[in-house]
């Protein structure tokens, strides 16, 4: 039998849900997705294909309301997250709760709720978005890091959940991203007087001189990867961590 190598760039009647998509990496997911869509529907996205769903994924009620907005999820993409500077030996316990909260069991909790249907309808895909924090440890951040890197642990496990279901679950590790978030924690390491351009490139010089890009990443470059991974095309790709990061992990596999 001849095999299939159509090269299939199709989301109809796809539904998909990312949390924390109202600025930032978020948005512009949002954003490359319609437009992956308009390019299939044609000129203009509906309307009724963004569908606003407010609720706070970090509670059980708010995941609940959330997700009555949305309907059958389809591609779920994890990118609610909370990231700042704060001395190692000054973080709390209350701060290492909020930070494991919404950084691993908003996930964890998302996933619980819809990949059943994904794996009984045959097809899905879970996007979660770690960091490179996940494997290089931030000395300014350590709470952060770990909360990434257990969210990669998540990521392969839930893989082998879905193991031959036709889901797959990967995630993408965004490097140091331009968002209005990561200005002001840039702010918080640079002097303040800066304008932002040499602010920009003096905090890559002096806290991430591994980049090779040598600049921040900009949003739609993150959301390029969750894109090309929500098509049935990368039907092969699953537990895996895929990074665009700038080449600032120096390290051939994650």
């Amino acid at each position: 039998m001849k095999e299939d190598r159509t090269l299939t760039l199709d989301l109809t009647d796809r539904t998909a849900f990312v949390s924390g998509s109202t600025q930032g990496i978020g948005l512009a997911i949002v954003q490359r997705l319609a437009e992956a869509v308009d390019a299939l529907v044609g000129d203009g996205v509906p309307r009724e294909l963004l569908v606003a769903a407010p609720g706070d994924v970090t509670t059980e009620d708010g995941l609940a309301a959330a997700l009555a907005e949305v309907g059958d999820v389809d591609i779920l993409v994890n990118n609610l997250g909370v990231f700042g500077a704060t001395p190692a030996l000054e973080i709390t316990d209350a701060e290492w709760q909020r930070y494991w909260e919404v950084n691993v069991l908003a996930a964890v909790r998302l996933i619980r709720a819809t990949l059943p249907r994904m794996k009984e309808a045959g097809w899905g895909r879970v996007l979660n978005i770690a960091s490179d924090s996940a494997i290089v440890t931030p000395a300014e951040m350590i709470h952060y890091g770990v909360s990434k890197t257990a969210l990669l642990a998540v990521s392969r496990g839930f893989a082998k959940d879905a193991a031959g279901t036709g889901v797959t679950v990967n995630s993408v590790i965004a490097g140091p991203t331009y968002t209005e978030g990561v200005q002001d924690f840039v702010y918080q390491l640079v002097d303040t007087s800066l304008p932002w351009e040499e602010a920009e490139a003096e905090f890559m010089r002096l806290h991430r001189p591994q980049s090779l890009v040598q600049r921040l990443i900009r949003p739609e470059e993150i959301a390029n990867m969750v894109v090309y991974l929500s098509f049935p095309l990368a039907s092969a790709t699953t537990g895996g961590a895929l990074r665009v990061d700038g080449g600032y992990t120096d390290a051939i596999l994650p």
